[in-house]
């Protein structure tokens, strides 16, 4: 199975295992009845582990996957995440951590190692040309709005951050600043706007944004999956992958992507940003800013 048809299929994965029933082996319809009754379960089991709780060799479960028209389980686990991930509670993903997590002496190399996978497979398929893009979309705008709620706002902050200090058209949508929709009324077509979207997907971030592409501004997703309910209102998706830890959402390759951006931009202001150092630096020096 392509990837392509892996990703529409995804929504439909539940109705395939139930339309191949019947032409499944005696140990494979033991696997499709347990994924049908646990799918959050088994999203984040492994191939042996899922054979060990049904009663059958990893192989099975292997060729199940194949039998789906996967090209192999880890696919087929993928199909699954995209199912749950937005609709596990947090209680959900405490529970089904305890399994991964449980020896505290391997909790620190499984996070990162989590992590490293996380950023390695950000940058094997994230799309060069949406990456350039956004970068010269920011550039050309007349304001730059960026939106994150929740654990993804501590990313939308720093790309603010960082972006105010190369350019003085960069707002930060703040919802301790009041109604996000008076800080953004203003907004038009010259305009951009960049929001981090991740499981479990905010409401009111797909609301703000809805609003901006009413208003005609441009819109960068920085999101997980092509079916994050942001996606279909963007002009351009970052796909980052971010595969959560427990209640925990990773955030590394989404930072990593905004690290990127930000340098990106600087490059093409170089100039610029050498002025604002250096005046930076006089004002450091005057207030004892640094021991």
């Amino acid at each position: 199975m392509d990837d392509k048809k892996s990703k529409n299929d995804n929504k439909q994965l539940i109705n395939i295992i139930q339309a191949q029933y019947s032409r499944l082996s005696k140990g494979q319809k033991l696997i499709a009845q347990y994924i049908i009754n646990n799918y959050d379960k088994v999203a984040f089991m492994t191939a042996s582990k899922l054979g060990e709780a049904v009663g059958v060799s990893e192989s099975t479960v292997v060729r199940f996957a194949n039998a789906l028209g996967y090209a192999g389980y880890p696919k087929l686990q993928e199909g699954l995440q995209e199912l749950i991930k937005n609709k596990l509670t947090t209680v959900q993903r405490v529970e089904m951590a305890n399994e991964d997590y449980s020896d505290d002496s391997t909790i620190l190399s499984k996070v990162l190692k989590s992590d490293i996978d996380n950023i390695k497979t950000t940058s094997e398929d994230l799309d060069e040309k949406a990456f350039e893009e956004a970068s010269n979309r920011i550039l050309k705008s007349r304001k730059i709005y960026i939106l994150g709620m929740r654990s993804s706002f501590t990313v939308a902050q720093y790309l603010a951050f960082y972006l105010n200090v190369i350019l003085d058209n960069v707002q930060l949508i703040r919802i301790d600043m009041g109604d996000p929709y008076q800080q953004i009324v203003r907004m038009n077509e010259d305009d951009i706007l960049i929001v981090f979207s991740f499981p479990r997907y905010s409401k009111q971030s797909h609301q703000v944004a809805k609003y901006a592409k009413s208003k005609g501004a441009y819109i960068v997703s920085i999101t997980d999956s092509s079916f994050a309910p942001v996606a279909p209102l963007s002009d351009n998706i970052l796909l980052v992958k971010s595969n959560m830890a427990s209640f925990v959402d990773s955030l590394v390759a989404p930072m990593s992507v905004a690290n990127a951006l930000i340098i990106s931009v600087a490059m093409k202001e170089t100039d610029d940003i050498k002025k604002y150092f250096h005046d930076l630096e006089q004002i450091w020096e005057q207030y004892v800013v640094y021991e």
